[in-house]
């Protein structure tokens, strides 16, 4: 089936790419490059049809990021190292853009503690 038309998922707007991009200077002390792209993926679980939704790409130190803009002000993000092994937090979708960017930065961070030993395992994160 053909994905919905993208006028149903609403462009990331210039002021979410602000706040991603504050959020990421913020996190590593200088600009990290950024992707657009657009992602078809089911929005709800029991869907047929896969929705046209816009995207956020990063990557830093062989970590890939995601964030996927689903609604207005609704988002979902995920991190990887390799496709088969997808990474997210423990919330499966956010109201706000800035909090959905911090906790994905959180949750590899935390990711990373825990590989090294440095962090003992609080938090599930939920992998796919």
């Amino acid at each position: 089936m053909p994905p919905q038309s993208s006028a149903t998922i609403p462009d990331l707007t210039d002021t979410e790419y602000w706040v991603v991009r504050t959020t990421l200077r913020e996190r590593y002390a200088q600009d990290i490059p950024m992707e657009q792209a657009d992602a078809e993926i089911r929005i709800n679980p029991a869907d047929r049809t896969l929705s046209l939704c816009p995207v956020i790409y990063w990557e830093r130190e062989g970590c890939h990021f995601v964030l996927v803009k689903t609604g207005e002000s609704r988002y979902r993000c995920q991190f990887y190292y390799r496709l088969h092994r997808q990474m997210s937090t423990d919330i499966s979708e956010y109201d706000h853009i800035g909090e959905c960017t911090v906790s994905l930065l959180q949750a590899q961070a935390d990711h990373v503690a825990q590989e090294r030993g440095d962090l003992p395992i609080k938090r599930r994160l939920s992998v796919g």
